[in-house]
């Protein structure tokens, strides 16, 4: 299963880049910086933002570009190794996890392209309700969401698994 585990995340890795760089051409070409075009109006649009932080524009006030960049590449990246070692620790060969563990890496890739093409990151996925806005993401930062909640799920699973063989 290793084998299958790995081609797994390998898939999701390339799945997730293709689709959010993919998405985010589509955004760059069809609508203008600070443009807006309401989907479900009232609750969702499309609106092209360049984020020059990280989540939720998080070390987006650091203004020396190289501490704010080099912050960020930091972070990531112990992130990213954190991940990645709870999960061949805690799941060796559970699909599910590697498909996870693919979603936060692809996500995360894809969200380095445009720092490094952009200066920041493209989002443009708007979802608000009357004067309330959830910061804009993009199809990489609902992979890694998805991917961390999973994991999350799985730890739960795994927790009960546990318990049930120490009684």
């Amino acid at each position: 299963m290793k084998r299958g585990a790995y081609l797994i995340f390998f898939l999701t890795c390339v799945v997730v880049i293709c689709c959010d760089q993919w998405s985010k051409t589509l955004i760059i070409e069809n609508i203008e910086y600070g443009g807006r075009r309401d989907i479900l109006p009232g609750f969702f649009s499309l609106t092209l933002t360049l984020n020059r932080g990280a989540a939720f524009g998080l070390f987006a006030g650091i203004e020396n570009d190289w501490m704010r960049y080099s912050v960020l590449a930091i972070s990531s990246v112990v992130a990213l190794v954190a991940v990645f070692f709870v999960v061949l620790k805690e799941y060796k060969g559970v699909p599910a996890a590697f498909l996870a563990l693919g979603g936060v890496v692809g996500g995360a890739l894809g969200n380095a392209i445009d720092r490094f093409q952009f200066g920041g990151v493209v989002d443009f996925l708007d979802v608000y309700w009357r004067g309330y806005h959830w910061p804009a993401f993009n199809v990489a930062d609902s992979c890694i969401c998805t991917g961390v909640g999973l994991l999350l799920l799985l730890s739960f699973r795994s927790s009960e698994r546990k318990e049930l063989l120490v009684r």
